[in-house]
């Protein structure tokens, strides 16, 4: 990291520029643009250290009693998600739309998204292409023993959790709605590699179906055209996503909610700003008062 935000890391502590690449000179009157703060976190589990990008609203102030809702968000480096779905939550914060109400945004930078977004594969070509692969568990772990802890005692969020996950990143967010659906209580789920392991994920059962879950649950699941998987056997990404969410809607629990979204003009490089956008819409009625 350059001079510039070094300097800026020693006054204001972990606050700095989120433009971690080709960062001009500072001269004359010019200021560092500040978006939200760069933090990281020591994974026992993940035996890494892994980078926070950490977006505060405005009015954020760790000495008053006021606390916010906390988005999680998977492929959340600078250069990923992470600045143009900020934008989105802020645009929506604006005074005039009030549309969500004021969040904490953490984005986890990126390491490896084949070893922490997915699960051990049957499928021998994929073991030989991509062999870091399988290791989601751990992933999970981190978030829900180290990450969520971490940042419920170091930032001022409440019990309110969404996740953010596109591709591989959709893939993981299903798993835990599956595997550990308590972790959050509203998943967004965009064009998800269900495709994984022969979409073996769809099989798997779930608490999140029984009339004894009681945690309330939103899930929204956009998807575009997209076309075939990257797979020898043929599939579908609209119809797997399609799938995901009619397996949900079988639920007997009368606290899950989930919608599906096709949006047929947007691909998997184009769908991510777009169905976030509709998701916030979608997940928090204009009837709902966040004041």
């Amino acid at each position: 990291m350059k001079t510039v935000a070094i300097s800026f890391i020693l006054v204001f502590f972990t606050t700095v520029l989120f433009a971690q690449k080709n960062k001009p000179a500072q001269t004359g009157n010019t200021q560092p643009f500040v978006l939200g703060v760069i933090d990281e976190i020591q994974s026992t589990t993940l035996r890494e250290k892994r980078i926070l990008n950490i977006y505060l609203p405005e009015g954020y102030n760790r000495n008053d009693t006021t606390k916010y809702p906390v988005t999680y968000l998977l492929d959340g480096s600078a250069d990923e998600d992470f600045i143009h779905v900020v934008g989105l939550f802020q645009f929506n914060t604006f005074s005039w739309i009030d549309r969500v109400p004021k969040s904490i945004v953490v984005g986890i930078a990126t390491v490896d998204r084949r070893r922490d977004f997915t699960y051990p594969t049957t499928i021998e070509k994929d073991k030989k292409s991509y062999p870091t692969t399988g290791h989601s568990d751990s992933f999970i772990t981190f978030i829900e023993k180290e990450l969520q802890p971490f940042i419920e005692k170091k930032y001022k969020g409440n019990n309110a959790k969404t996740i953010i996950g596109q591709s591989l990143g959709g893939l993981l967010a299903t798993e835990i709605l599956i595997k550990k659906p308590t972790l959050f209580n509203k998943y967004i789920i965009v064009s998800p590699s269900l495709w994984w392991d022969n979409g073996s994920l769809l099989n798997q059962t779930s608490s999140i179906l029984s009339d004894a879950f009681l945690h309330k649950t939103d899930v929204y699941i956009g998807v575009g055209k997209e076309g075939l998987t990257p797979t020898d056997a043929p599939r579908v990404m609209e119809a797997d996503a399609n799938l995901l969410a009619e397996t949900i809607r079988k639920t007997k629990s009368k606290t899950v909610h989930v919608y599906f979204d096709y949006l047929p003009q947007e691909d998997h490089a184009t769908i991510l700003h777009q169905a976030v956008f509709n998701a916030l819409r979608i997940l928090y009625p204009a009837s709902t008062t966040h004041k």
